[in-house]
């Protein structure tokens, strides 16, 4: 577990109830790459604190900003991960997640650089900004800034 997360644990279940929502729903965020759940051995899911924070502000991006999970993951996907990480310029120039506007980058964790690959992205800065709903915004807008605009009008 995170050192910045409180002791809370919470089961799969837990937190549906809380939230008002369904534990599909839940599945459905992880499987789409906007969560990423703790599982134990077993392959139970553990929740803490954060997880539910993040789950709410999912939730108000859908309900209240009109988002669906698609543009959630786009947004996700902007998240600038060479800003935290050491990599070189070639690292960056060949990571599927400095070129990705679909995935974020703990979604292609099998295609990522050797100094990502091993990580928990549960416990990597990326994953641990993005899940804060108020950096959402100035995390975009710094993943903005570093791309190249395009050489032709695509249509």
């Amino acid at each position: 577990m995170p050192s910045n997360e409180p002791n809370n644990i919470y089961r799969i279940g837990e937190v549906a109830r809380k939230l008002s929502i369904s534990v599909e729903t839940i599945r459905v965020y992880e499987r789409e790459g906007l969560l990423i759940s703790e599982k134990t051995e077993s392959g139970q899911r553990h929740y803490y604190d954060t997880d539910v924070d993040w789950l709410t502000c999912i939730r108000r991006l859908i309900k209240e900003e009109g988002l669906n999970i698609e543009g959630i993951r786009r947004i996700l996907a902007f998240m600038p991960c060479w800003e935290w990480h050491p990599c070189s310029a070639e690292d960056k120039q060949n990571c599927p997640a400095s070129k990705s506007t679909r995935k974020p980058c703990w979604m292609l964790k099998d295609e990522v650089a050797e100094i990502c690959r091993n990580k928990d992205c549960r416990k990597c800065t990326v994953y641990t900004s993005a899940i804060k709903c108020e950096n959402l915004k100035p995390r975009l807008f710094a993943g903005m800034q570093t791309l190249t605009p395009p050489t032709s009008c695509e249509v």
